[in-house]
């Protein structure tokens, strides 16, 4: 999808049981996002941001309302639609990692390119260019371990990308880092948002984050307070 539009949201809904009754999480949020966007979603802890990133990244449904996520619906949404929209077009960045301690960098990077079954040579391209991006060219035999929070974070970011998604979705991901390095793996994300095209939609209530937005939608109690974009 080279061009327009590729995130509808139409009076969405999301509910979870708790007891005797049900926490509405999302209230009847609609929102529209477009290819190349800067965006975050912001509010306080419990204001929905991170259960909406879920329902867009299609780890979760909703309970009622509607998505269309780089032109798949939540009506047709099955597990293996959900699989393959995930596998092929997002890419995920979440505030733990979420590396694989046994692996080394490269091998955690490349992970993302063995489920799309993509050649030995053009993997080891696209993983070496990732982590070029990225700046740890000099780490693929590292293992998370060995890793500071910043390199850790860095990796994540080269595994989410290393496929050129469509979509990437970032959640709180500068939330156990210090200044320094949020704003270098901030600076990272905003160049290849630029080179690729790649679209950004963050969960965050960090300000270092918001400070790099180009759009800025805030949550409160699951619903839109406001939706603003940020003149750069």
């Amino acid at each position: 999808m080279k061009n327009g539009r590729i995130i509808t949201i139409d009076n969405l809904v999301k509910s979870f049981p708790i007891g005797g009754g049900e926490f509405t999480a999302l209230n009847g949020i609609s929102l529209q996002f477009d290819k190349g966007e800067f965006s975050g979603i912001v509010g306080p802890s419990g204001s929905g941001k991170t259960t909406l990133l879920n329902i867009l990244g299609s780890l979760d449904t909703p309970t009622k309302g509607q998505t269309n996520v780089l032109g798949t619906a939540s009506t047709r949404m099955s597990p293996k639609v959900a699989a393959t929209l995930r596998k092929k077009h997002i890419g995920f960045i979440f505030q733990t990692y979420n590396l694989m301690p046994v692996y080394t960098v490269f091998e955690n990077v490349e992970f993302p390119l063995l489920l799309l079954k993509i050649p030995s040579a053009e993997r080891k391209k696209a993983v070496l260019e990732a982590l070029e991006w990225v700046g740890l060219s000099d780490k693929i035999k590292s293992k998370p371990p060995q890793l500071s929070g910043g390199e850790s974070q860095r990796v994540a970011i080269a595994r989410a990308m290393v496929k050129k998604p469509d979509l990437v979705l970032a959640d709180e991901p500068t939330a156990n880092l210090d200044a320094e390095n949020s704003h270098h793996i901030l600076k990272t994300m905003e160049k290849l948002n630029y080179e690729l095209r790649t679209t950004f939609v963050f969960a965050t209530h960090d300000d270092k984050v918001i400070g790099y937005l180009r759009r800025i939608i805030s949550l409160e109690d699951g619903k839109v307070v406001s939706d603003a974009y940020v003149k750069k």
